[in-house]
């Protein structure tokens, strides 16, 4: 942890989307002997532990510790997904998404007791109405730092009406005003999580657009009520772009998933950025002065295994699927102007 007034590196990463097949290899990586994911997500753990902020986003619900557990339609991950995560580095997690509700309350409470458990923060989907009004607060090097997260929806399951606060839908103006309330409470950083945008479509489409434009241009008092926008849901890479001067990750596309009809679910990108404190040392702005992504992808065979595609040692040489991801997913990610507006690819 840095001294007070330094800034602090931030490195978010997208979906953590749990199909049979990735219940089949955590299984066969924990020898038998219960589920082990650390190893698929090996590559990210040196860019994970050398940040001073790491967030991931957890889409699926847990199942009971014994199982059964399930991929899609309706997930049911297993538990000790959260302990690899934390072990891997990870901070907090987002929680909210399509499919919080798959196992209904008891998914949720299962999922939020096992990262309490393993010791990490989370924010989306909530055990009662006093949680839901909390969102994550993260110390990094000088600064507190609340994370918020939301999802545009739940597949069609309704929120049963005695428990409206399970997961967080998007709304513009309630994300606005609890991100005024955490900023109250003494937040210096406000990062939104938001589960969004069409489903392998790598443009972000107009929900995004419209929410993204309202989010970076609400302020309070001159100031951003919004410092980041992290997007996930789409399984695809997509553009990071400034809006309003404020950073926006339209998409991280997928940390783990399985094998799926189009090759680009297996892409995903990690956002790097660096804060740097007010310039004066007291409590306004803090400030964006490094911006960056790595190009990662989760290779299938001959087993899971994510793939930093930046990093020559992890890189395959001459691997024509690892060679056509990186160039798709570093055109994807510079397809808004991000490079002209200082964005760039880090190992």
């Amino acid at each position: 942890m840095q001294p007070a007034g330094r800034g602090f590196s931030l490195v978010a990463t997208g979906d953590l989307l749990v199909h049979d097949s990735i219940i089949r290899q955590a299984r066969a990586d924990a020898d038998g002997s219960g589920y082990e994911f650390g190893r698929m997500i090996e590559a990210a753990k040196p860019m994970v532990r050398g940040a001073d902020l790491a967030i991931c986003h957890m889409e699926t619900v847990y199942g009971p510790k014994d199982g059964p557990f399930s991929g899609y339609p309706l997930f049911k991950t297993p538990p000790q997904l959260a302990r690899s995560v934390k072990e891997t580095g990870y901070d907090s997690c987002s929680t909210g998404s399509n499919h919080t509700l798959d196992d209904s309350t008891d998914g949720v409470r299962r999922t939020l007791d096992a990262m309490d458990e393993a010791g990490l923060a989370h924010v989306g989907s909530a055990r009662s109405a006093r949680e839901r009004k909390q969102p994550a607060v993260l110390r990094a090097g000088g600064a507190k730092v609340a994370q918020l997260a939301y999802t545009y929806g739940t597949n069609g399951i309704s929120l049963p009406e005695d428990k409206p606060w399970l997961v967080n839908l998007i709304e513009p103006e309630r994300i606005i005003r609890d991100a005024r309330a955490a900023r109250r409470a003494g937040a210096d950083v406000v990062v939104v999580s938001m589960h969004w945008g069409t489903e392998w479509q790598q443009e972000p489409d107009e929900l995004q657009r419209s929410a993204a434009r309202k989010l970076t241009a609400s302020r309070s008092h001159g100031r951003k009520d919004i410092d980041l926008i992290l997007g996930t849901h789409a399984h695809v890479p997509q553009a990071y772009e400034k809006v309003n001067g404020t950073w926006v990750v339209y998409g991280m596309g997928d940390q783990i998933a399985g094998k799926m009809n189009d090759p680009r679910g297996s892409m995903g990108t990690a956002a790097r950025f660096h804060f740097s404190p007010p310039k004066d040392g007291g409590n306004g702005e803090w400030t964006v002065d490094k911006a960056g992504f790595t190009p990662f992808m989760m290779q299938t065979s001959p087993r899971h295994t994510l793939v930093n595609l930046a990093s020559k040692s992890s890189r395959g040489a001459g691997d024509p699927e690892q060679d056509h991801a990186y160039a798709h997913i570093r055109e994807t990610v510079f397809s808004r102007g991000a490079q002209k507006d200082g964005l760039r690819m880090m190992p």
